[in-house]
Parts: C-alpha cells; sequence; structure tokens
C-alpha cells in the first residue's frame, strides 16, 4: 500500500485536500447563517493568511515573472467570483438542497477540458469511476430524489435567474479546476498558492471599499469563519501540490471532489449527531470508495500529464 501511494503521490495530496475540506464543510454549519458572503470570504481570507508561513519561504523571487504571477492570480480570482455566485443563487430565490449538489457537479466541467484541450488518456475504467463518481456526489449530498424523479425537477428548476448564478458557479468552480493545473506547470507550488491568496485579499480589499462588509459581526464568525479559511486554502495548497505531483486534472478534481463529500458525511455523523442523515447520504460510501479506486485504475506512464 505504502509503495503504491508513493507511486502516486498526487493521489496522496488529493485525499489531503478532500480531508481539509471535508472539516471546512462542517466547520461552515457553525457560521451564522445571517452573514453575507462578503463577511464569509473576508474570514475565509484572514484563515488563508495563516497558511503561507508554509509556502512564503519556497517563493524565490528569481523563480516567478510578471506574466506567470498575474495569471495565476487572474485564475484565482474565478474561484472567489464561484462563490459569490453561490450566494447570489441563494438571494435570488435557490435552494441549498438544489443549488449545492448542483454546484458540486463543476468535476464534469473540469474532466471535458481535461479531456478535450489537455489531450489527457484514461482507460475504460478510469471511465467506469467516472460513471460512479458523478452520482455518488449527488448522492452524497443528500440528493436521491433527483434520480427518483428527474423529470420533476427539471421541470420545477427552469431557465430561472437562480439557476443561471449556480450554473455560472459550476463553470467557474470547473474552470478554475482546470486552470489549476495549466498554472503548476508555469509557478512553483508556493508561487501558485501564494497567488491564490492574494486573489482573495484584493477581492476582500474590493469588497471593503465598496462598504460592501459590516463589521459589526459575532464573534464566533470570526473564529468559525477563520479555521474554516485556514483549512480551505489548505486544500487549495494540497491540489496544487497533487498537480505539481503530475497528477492528472480529469483525476484530481473528481476524486477530491468525491472525497470531500465521503468526508463531510463521516465527520458530521461524528459531530454533528444531531443532522438527520439518510442512508444515501453514507450507506453506499464503500461503493464511492470502490468507484474512486476504479477512477485511479492502473497508471499509464506513457499517457501525457
Amino acid at each position: 500500500m505504502i509503495k503504491y501511494l508513493k507511486e502516486r503521490i498526487w493521489l496522496v495530496y488529493t485525499i489531503l485536500a478532500a480531508f481539509c475540506w471535508g472539516i471546512w464543510g462542517i466547520l461552515t454549519k457553525f457560521i451564522s447563517i445571517d452573514v453575507s458572503p462578503f463577511i464569509t470570504h473576508l474570514m475565509f481570507t484572514i484563515g488563508a493568511l495563516f497558511t503561507l508561513p508554509l509556502v512564503i519561504r519556497s517563493c524565490k523571487i528569481e523563480e516567478v515573472s510578471i506574466k506567470a504571477i498575474s495569471g495565476g492570480i487572474g485564475a484565482s480570482i474565478l474561484v472567489v467570483l464561484g462563490n459569490v455566485s453561490i450566494y447570489q443563487s441563494f438571494k435570488m430565490g435557490g435552494q441549498a438542497a438544489m443549488v449545492i449538489p448542483f454546484t458540486n457537479l463543476y468535476p464534469m466541467v473540469t474532466i471535458i477540458i481535461a479531456l478535450l484541450i489537455f489531450k489527457e488518456k484514461l482507460n475504460w475504467i478510469n471511465y467506469l469511476g467516472i460513471l460512479i463518481i458523478m452520482p455518488a456526489i449527488l448522492l452524497l449530498s443528500g440528493q436521491s430524489q433527483i434520480f427518483n424523479d428527474p423529470l420533476h425537477i427539471f421541470q420545477t428548476t427552469g431557465l430561472k435567474v437562480w439557476f443561471l448564478f449556480a450554473f455560472l458557479s459550476l463553470l467557474l468552480f470547473g474552470l478554475f479546476s482546470a486552470l489549476q493545473k495549466v498554472i503548476s506547470r508555469y509557478l512553483s507550488t508556493g508561487w501558485s498558492y501564494l497567488s491564490f491568496v492574494i486573489s482573495s485579499v484584493l477581492v476582500s480589499v474590493c469588497f471593503i471599499v465598496f462598504g460592501l462588509i459590516d463589521f459589526n459581526f459575532p464573534q464566533k464568525t470570526l473564529w468559525f469563519g477563520s479555521a474554516a479559511g485556514f483549512l480551505d486554502g489548505l486544500g487549495v495548497l494540497a491540489i496544487y501540490s497533487a498537480y505539481r505531483a503530475k497528477g492528472k486534472a480529469s483525476k484530481v478534481s473528481s476524486i477530491g471532489g468525491t472525497l470531500q463529500q465521503v468526508f463531510t458525511v463521516v465527520l458530521a455523523l461524528i459531530f454533528l449527531k444531531r443532522e438527520n442523515l439518510s442512508g444515501s447520504n453514507y450507506g453506499h460510501c464503500p461503493c464511492y470508495i470502490r468507484g474512486i479506486t476504479a477512477f485511479v485504475g492502473t497508471e499509464d506512464h506513457k499517457t501525457s500529464q
């Protein structure tokens, strides 16, 4: 097992990212629902700043160009806009039970980009894993009704404004996930992550300048929001490390997205005992793990990374 993971160090980083994001999902439940997305982003930014000591020493000025770091910052802004789009979808009437599972399908966008643009190669076992993983993301979100009555879901969704914002978020998340692969080719892991933090800080400053942040928020929000931001930052750092370790975008995004849901469900069962989790949330987790195993498949070192 150790040898297997050493040969696939990208998978170790992906699992680490999913674990961090799984804890992040638990911590966000403790943030007041009355807090605006702008304040939430500010708290996440504060938390991410505490992760900088992990990479700042490895960021050498002579190793980076203005063009590369600007591209990294620009790409990182996409994920911030994606978060804002989610909350705007809620504001326009979208229900979390529909918006969250839908946007969790962003790995499909990454897979399409990886196959069509990056020309990544997958074998039939990998494709079998995709067929298991994508439904798993929805089921682990507790949305099995999408499979029970899909026609009703699509009829009630339509092309409403909230759905358009949710769709925009899905595209932005998927595009950013794919661009992380590109960024890691031109920037070291440290500089890639630093560009992410810089973009987060810039957006937070814009929110403050335009008066979108009311600093009169509960102290609990500061602590839980900052802790969540710290873990979110660690997750992003781990994903950049996975790409630098030659992980394929199609595999990293899909496996990370599914395992994040698995970790969130397991942690919710342990620490949030009042959570009402159905069998679709956790009863089939072993099946989803087998899907991930199929998706990892056998590594073909001759295919392009």
